[in-house]
Protein backbone atom coordinates (compact mmCIF):
# COMPACT_ATOMS: atom_id res chain seq x y z
CA UNK A 1 0.00 0.00 0.00
CA UNK A 2 2.65 2.19 0.89
CA UNK A 3 4.49 1.79 -2.69
CA UNK A 4 0.81 2.61 -3.96
CA UNK A 5 0.60 5.77 -2.63
CA UNK A 6 4.03 6.70 -3.15
CA UNK A 7 3.90 6.23 -6.63
CA UNK A 8 0.64 8.10 -6.93
CA UNK A 9 2.70 10.89 -5.24
CA UNK A 10 5.08 11.00 -7.52
CA UNK A 11 2.70 10.78 -10.63
CA UNK A 12 0.43 13.58 -9.08
CA UNK A 13 3.26 15.99 -9.01
CA UNK A 14 4.82 15.08 -12.51
CA UNK A 15 1.27 16.76 -13.80
CA UNK A 16 1.78 19.89 -11.99
CA UNK A 17 4.22 20.80 -14.53
CA UNK A 18 3.20 19.20 -17.93
CA UNK A 19 3.61 22.28 -19.94
CA UNK A 20 7.42 21.90 -19.99
CA UNK A 21 9.55 24.80 -21.91
CA UNK A 22 8.85 26.65 -24.62
CA UNK A 23 9.86 25.66 -28.63
CA UNK A 24 10.95 27.83 -30.99
CA UNK A 25 9.96 25.82 -34.15
CA UNK A 26 10.31 28.33 -37.15
CA UNK A 27 11.60 32.16 -38.12
CA UNK A 28 10.88 34.31 -40.69
CA UNK A 29 12.34 37.59 -41.18
CA UNK A 30 12.23 40.49 -43.79
CA UNK A 31 14.34 43.19 -44.00
CA UNK A 32 12.33 46.41 -44.76
CA UNK A 33 13.15 49.31 -47.00
CA UNK A 34 13.87 51.22 -43.98
CA UNK A 35 16.39 49.14 -42.96
CA UNK A 36 14.66 47.72 -39.53
CA UNK A 37 13.37 43.73 -39.88
CA UNK A 38 10.18 42.16 -39.07
CA UNK A 39 10.02 38.83 -37.60
CA UNK A 40 7.47 36.03 -37.58
CA UNK A 41 8.37 33.43 -34.85
CA UNK A 42 6.08 30.07 -34.69
CA UNK A 43 6.28 28.83 -31.03
CA UNK A 44 4.63 25.74 -29.14
CA UNK A 45 4.02 25.10 -25.95
CA UNK A 46 1.44 23.15 -23.82
CA UNK A 47 -0.24 26.51 -22.32
CA UNK A 48 -1.98 25.05 -18.97
CA UNK A 49 -3.71 28.96 -18.70
CA UNK A 50 -2.68 31.92 -16.44
CA UNK A 51 -0.34 29.92 -14.27
CA UNK A 52 1.73 28.62 -17.21
CA UNK A 53 2.24 29.97 -20.67
CA UNK A 54 4.02 31.23 -23.12
CA UNK A 55 4.73 34.97 -22.51
CA UNK A 56 7.53 35.80 -24.58
CA UNK A 57 10.16 35.42 -27.08
CA UNK A 58 13.31 37.30 -27.84
CA UNK A 59 15.62 38.50 -30.57
CA UNK A 60 19.03 38.39 -29.35
CA UNK A 61 22.67 38.93 -30.68
CA UNK A 62 25.48 37.04 -31.01
CA UNK A 63 26.88 39.29 -27.44
CA UNK A 64 24.02 38.39 -25.68
CA UNK A 65 22.09 41.43 -26.16
CA UNK A 66 18.27 41.40 -26.34
CA UNK A 67 17.19 43.61 -30.03
CA UNK A 68 13.32 43.10 -29.47
CA UNK A 69 11.31 41.21 -27.38
CA UNK A 70 7.55 40.34 -28.08
CA UNK A 71 5.49 39.96 -25.75
CA UNK A 72 2.45 37.42 -25.45
CA UNK A 73 0.16 38.62 -23.52
CA UNK A 74 -2.29 35.93 -22.72
CA UNK A 75 -2.22 31.79 -22.71
CA UNK A 76 -2.51 29.91 -26.18
CA UNK A 77 -4.14 26.88 -24.34
CA UNK A 78 -6.22 26.11 -27.93
CA UNK A 79 -4.03 27.70 -30.30
CA UNK A 80 -0.67 25.54 -30.59
CA UNK A 81 1.53 25.82 -32.23
CA UNK A 82 1.07 29.90 -32.90
CA UNK A 83 3.14 32.30 -34.99
CA UNK A 84 3.19 36.19 -33.93
CA UNK A 85 5.45 39.07 -35.42
CA UNK A 86 7.57 41.95 -34.19
CA UNK A 87 8.08 44.86 -36.57
CA UNK A 88 10.68 48.02 -36.43
CA UNK A 89 13.58 45.77 -35.06
CA UNK A 90 16.77 48.05 -35.70
CA UNK A 91 19.85 45.56 -36.14
CA UNK A 92 23.27 46.78 -36.56
CA UNK A 93 24.83 46.19 -40.02
CA UNK A 94 27.73 43.81 -38.65
CA UNK A 95 25.38 41.13 -37.03
CA UNK A 96 24.95 38.53 -39.44
CA UNK A 97 23.21 36.34 -37.31
CA UNK A 98 19.95 36.43 -34.65
CA UNK A 99 18.95 33.92 -31.90
CA UNK A 100 15.41 33.66 -31.22
CA UNK A 101 14.66 32.46 -27.73
CA UNK A 102 11.31 31.79 -26.12
CA UNK A 103 10.17 32.33 -21.92
CA UNK A 104 7.43 30.91 -20.38
CA UNK A 105 5.88 32.01 -16.92
CA UNK A 106 7.48 28.81 -14.80
CA UNK A 107 10.93 27.45 -16.45
CA UNK A 108 11.66 30.74 -17.81
CA UNK A 109 14.29 30.44 -20.80
CA UNK A 110 15.42 26.96 -21.96
CA UNK A 111 13.40 25.37 -24.82
CA UNK A 112 14.45 25.01 -28.42
CA UNK A 113 15.87 28.05 -29.60
CA UNK A 114 16.41 29.24 -33.75
CA UNK A 115 19.42 30.57 -35.14
CA UNK A 116 18.78 32.63 -38.01
CA UNK A 117 21.10 34.23 -40.53
CA UNK A 118 19.88 37.82 -41.48
CA UNK A 119 18.67 38.19 -45.09
CA UNK A 120 20.31 41.59 -46.44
Amino acid sequence: MRLLISGFIILFSSFSATAGEVDVLDVKAEKNASGSYRFSVTVKHADEGWDHYADKWDVVDSDGNILGTRVLAHPHVNEQPFTRSLSNIEIPEDVKYVLIRAHDSVHKYGGKEFKLELPR
